[in-house]
């Protein structure tokens, strides 16, 4: 009888024990999850988005260094004088166009020129042509016939004289025309490579960065200093 107590006693105890255990086990796991997790350091959104900010910023910084990197110095930049480009561009056409080391110019600059002398070229051979033959179709000597070399071959203009009188005096007028248009084209063209010259030289140091542009804004006006009277209105401002 007193055995069967003993080992009842010794059964529950060890049965409570082991639970005891049992109980203890999650709580344990529990805790050094806890340590884990406290030991571990886990940003806030703010600090992701101040890093992010940071990283963003420094890229475009590096960036940004680069592209500066790549741009020459101000000072070793090139930068024409207008005067000696005018100059140049004067006594010889294309001239002030190398000095401002825009060579991509000269082709337009001697094509307009080629243009405008084989224009004057090809009008005032015309222009001497017909009016030789008007000279010689006005004069009563038959021995000047140059006019025939401006007609077909063999052809008879009997009866039709005074009809290629006119003919030959309107196509003279017509050339002459076209030969001076021409001289003024190449004048034109002459002056053109100066202006060219002298405004690419002078706008070479000009600023062409982004605080260039116009703003409108309300602004208020002081029309009488003396009585103090202001206005109301708009102001435009450019900056450049």
């Amino acid at each position: 009888m007193l055995c069967t107590f003993v080992l009842q006693g010794y059964l529950s105890s060890a049965f409570s024990q082991s639970t005891d255990k049992q109980d203890s086990i999650p709580n344990i796991i529990e805790d050094s999850l806890q340590l884990q997790y406290n030991n571990v350091f886990i940003p806030s959104n703010d600090s992701l988005n101040s890093d992010i900010t940071a990283l963003d910023s420094t890229a475009i910084g590096m960036k940004s260094d680069s592209i500066l990197n790549k741009l020459p110095p101000l000072e070793n930049r090139f930068i024409p004088n207008p005067q000696r480009a005018l100059w140049l561009s004067l006594i010889f056409p294309g001239a002030g166009q190398i000095y401002n080391r825009k060579l991509w110019k000269i082709p337009i600059v001697y094509g307009g020129f080629l243009g405008c002398l084989y224009a004057l070229t090809w009008n005032n051979q015309m222009y001497n042509d017909y009016s030789q033959a008007y000279l010689d179709i006005m004069d009563d000597d038959p021995n000047t016939k140059s006019y025939m070399n401006m007609l077909p071959m063999n052809y008879n203009m009997d009866g039709r004289e005074e009809q290629f009188k006119e003919i030959f005096k309107n196509k003279k007028n017509y050339y002459r025309k076209y030969r001076d248009m021409s001289i003024f084209a190449m004048v034109a063209v002459y002056l053109l490579s100066v202006v060219d010259a002298y405004v690419d030289a002078e706008l070479s140091s000009f600023d062409i960065s982004k605080d260039l542009g116009l703003t409108i804004e309300p602004a208020v006006f002081n029309s009488d200093t003396k009585r103090m009277n202001s206005t109301v209105g708009v102001q435009c401002k450019l900056k450049f």
